[in-house]
């Protein structure tokens, strides 16, 4: 199986200003996306930014960049314009892997790839694992989905879900037994398709939720999940976080992850 990668990412962060060129042991975060992306299957890594600096900080370390306009309003635009620019095939599989997560599992990429080949009613697919902390299932900037008997997406949300309505407290203190699923932001489709959804009306409930995947359930089209039994390394949307990854990376079992 030949797939790409493409790690969309902008400058601009209202929580982390110039993320993707946060230090991280001494090289940018997109650099190490990049990095832990290269050692999944992937035929090629490419990052597609709208940032000249953020270019040349990939360059500087051998990573490839595209540089993409600056008024997409989702990753999957971004990555739409990408596919035009590398001359993608309808067919050729893509991965969206977010420009945040430097500690991503190379397997759980290779996974998501996999599946949409295994699956070609869906349009997408995508990764999510057992929620059991119930801190992280009230947490709005923690993504929820549940999954139809074929495992794929009914909905997503920054909600509770799925939500018992008698309020059991056995359930919700077993949430992982209770079918509580966090999303995690990766993404495999085909590019024929990625050129296809910036044509699609955005939904009232991606714009309610801020979530662009509700656009494509909107849609009537099918999203296949993979349920990862590993949870994927912190991924960085605040300074706390981005303390939290430089600790790992810092630590001497860091080696591991580099």
């Amino acid at each position: 199986m030949s797939f790409s990668v493409i790690v969309p990412a902008r400058l601009a962060s209202s929580r982390l200003p110039n993320k993707p060129l946060a230090d991280i042991e001494g090289l940018p975060m997109i650099v190490r996306v990049a990095q832990r992306a290269a050692l999944s299957k992937a035929t090629q890594v490419v990052v597609a930014t709208d940032s000249p600096l953020i270019i040349d900080a990939c360059r500087a370390h051998g990573v490839r960049a595209l540089l993409t306009r600056a008024d997409h309003v989702s990753g999957s635009d971004r990555l739409a314009e990408a596919c035009e620019q590398l001359g993608l095939d309808g067919q050729d599989l893509v991965v969206n892997v977010q420009g945040d997560e430097p500690l991503i599992a190379p397997a759980m990429i290779d996974a998501c790839a996999e599946l949409l080949k295994a699956r070609p009613q869906c349009v997408m697919s995508t990764v999510a694992h057992a929620l059991d902390d119930a801190a992280e299932f009230a947490n709005p900037n923690v993504v929820k989905v549940v999954l139809d008997a074929q495992g794929l997406a009914l909905y997503f949300s920054r909600a509770p879900i799925p939500w018992w309505r008698d309020g059991s407290s056995a359930a919700q203190a077993n949430l992982a037994a209770a079918g509580a699923l966090r999303h995690v932001g990766m993404y495999a489709y085909h590019a024929g398709f990625l050129r296809r959804f910036p044509t699609l009306t955005a939904s009232p409930l991606e714009q309610i939720e801020s979530l662009e995947q509700l656009r494509v359930l909107w849609h009537g089209e099918r999203i296949a999940v993979y349920v990862s039994p590993d949870k994927p390394g912190p991924g960085v949307d605040t300074p706390e976080d981005l303390a939290r990854v430089r600790a790992i990376f810092a630590a001497p079992q860091s080696r591991q992850v580099t």
